[in-house]
C-alpha cells in the first residue's frame, strides 16, 4: 500500500530533498562564510553515504522525487560519485542534481555522469579574476570556467548563480547574461539573503529583484517578459524571457516571497532535517533511524513538516536573520 503523500502542516506537497553531503568547502565566500570560520560536524558525525541511502528510500516512498547534492562544496566529499549511483537506484528519484562552485568540476563530470546525476548549477559571482577572488577568498576563476565549459558540453541549460550585490557586481549583471548565453547556460541572480548574522561582508548594499530587472534591461537593452514555459519549476527561482528570446532566472528571497509554493526540506550532513532554511528547528534522523529504522525516519519527517512555518523570517533590513552559516546547510 502506498503511503500518503508527504505535505506540510499547511498542505504543500514535499518532492525536492536539499542534501548537504559535507559542510566543508575548499572556498571561503564571503557570504557563506565569516571570516573566522566555522565549527565543522567532525567527520564521524557526518553521514555515511549507507545512512543517506536508507534515508532517501524513505523519503522516496513518500514522494521526493529530486535530490540536490549541496555542501558545503559537494566535490569536496570523496567518493561522491558512488553516492550519486546508490540515489540513481532509489526508485522514485527522478533526477539527482547538484550545486557546485565548480573549481574541480571538469575533472569530476566524467564519473558523475555515469553514476547517474542529471544537472549541475554553478556558482559565479563575477567576470573579474580580481572580484572573484576577493568573493571567494581563495578562488580561481580559471578552473571554474573550465568547469562550467566541461558542463555545457553533457548537460542542457546548465544554471549559472549569481549573488547580485550593488556597488560590488552589479555592473556585471549584462556580461554574466552573455557569457551565460554563448554558452547555452541561464543566467541566475540572487537576493543575498541574511545568513548566519545577516551582514554584508562585501562592499556595497542589498540588491533587490526590481533592481536586478531594472539593470538587466538597461546593460542588454530590449525587455524582460515573466515566462512561465521553460524555467525550472521544482525551485524558487523566477523566469524572464529577454526579448531576445532568452531566458534569466531571479530568485527573489526577500522580495518576493515564494515560501506559498514551497516544495523543499534540507538535510545536513550531520542528518538534521531542516523544514525550512531560515527557521532554527531541526530533526535528527541520523539517531532516529540508528534507533527505530525507516519507520522511525518516517514518523520524525512527517512530525517536523507537521510544524514547518508558514514562511521565512527573511525580511530586507530586519535583524531577524535565519541562525545558520550557508555552508553548514547548502542553500
Amino acid at each position: 500500500m502506498t503511503p500518503p503523500a508527504l505535505r506540510d502542516g499547511l498542505g504543500r506537497q514535499v518532492t525536492y530533498l536539499r542534501l548537504s553531503v559535507t559542510d566543508r568547502c575548499n572556498y571561503r565566500c564571503l557570504y557563506c562564510m565569516p571570516e573566522e570560520g566555522v565549527t565543522q560536524v567532525p567527520k564521524d558525525a557526518v553521514l555515511s553515504y549507507e545512512e543517506i541511502g536508507r534515508i532517501v528510500t524513505v523519503l522516496a516512498r513518500l514522494g521526493v522525487s529530486r535530490v540536490r547534492l549541496t555542501g558545503g562544496e559537494p566535490l569536496v566529499r570523496q567518493g561522491l560519485p558512488r553516492l550519486v549511483a546508490r540515489l540513481a537506484a532509489v526508485p522514485g528519484v527522478s533526477a539527482i542534481v547538484m550545486t557546485t562552485n565548480g573549481h574541480g568540476l571538469a575533472a569530476a563530470l566524467p564519473d558523475l555522469c555515469a553514476a547517474g546525476l542529471s544537472g549541475v548549477n554553478v556558482s559565479l559571482d563575477s567576470l573579474d579574476p580580481e572580484r572573484f577572488r576577493l568573493v571567494t577568498r581563495r578562488g580561481d576563476l580559471a578552473a571554474v570556467r573550465a568547469g562550467i565549459e566541461a558542463a555545457t558540453r553533457v548537460f542542457p541549460a546548465v544554471r549559472l548563480n549569481t549573488v547580485a550585490i550593488a556597488g560590488f557586481n552589479d555592473d556585471e549583471l549584462g556580461r554574466l547574461c552573455r557569457f551565460a548565453w554563448a554558452r547555452g547556460c541561464v543566467p541566475r541572480f540572487l537576493e543575498h539573503m541574511p545568513m548566519s548574522d545577516g551582514r554584508l561582508r562585501l562592499p556595497g548594499r542589498f540588491l533587490a529583484a526590481a533592481e536586478i530587472r531594472a539593470r538587466l534591461v538597461c546593460d542588454l537593452g530590449g525587455f524582460l517578459a515573466p515566462d512561465a514555459g521553460d524555467g525550472d519549476s521544482h525551485g524558487p527561482a523566477r523566469y524572464y524571457r529577454h526579448s531576445s528570446g532568452r531566458l534569466v532566472g531571479i530568485i527573489a528571497a526577500l522580495t518576493d516571497r515564494f515560501c506559498g509554493a514551497c516544495n523543499r526540506m534540507r538535510l545536513d550532513a550531520a542528518g538534521r532535517l531542516l523544514p525550512c532554511l531560515a527557521h532554527a528547528e531541526t530533526v535528527d534522523l541520523r539517531q532516529a533511524l540508528a534507533q527505530g529504522g525507516e519507520a522511525a525516519v518516517e514518523a520524525a519527517v512527517r512530525a517536523a513538516l507537521a510544524r514547518k512555518p508558514a514562511g521565512h523570517a527573511f525580511a530586507d533590513g530586519s535583524p531577524a536573520v535565519a541562525p545558520s552559516h550557508m555552508v553548514a546547510v547548502g542553500g
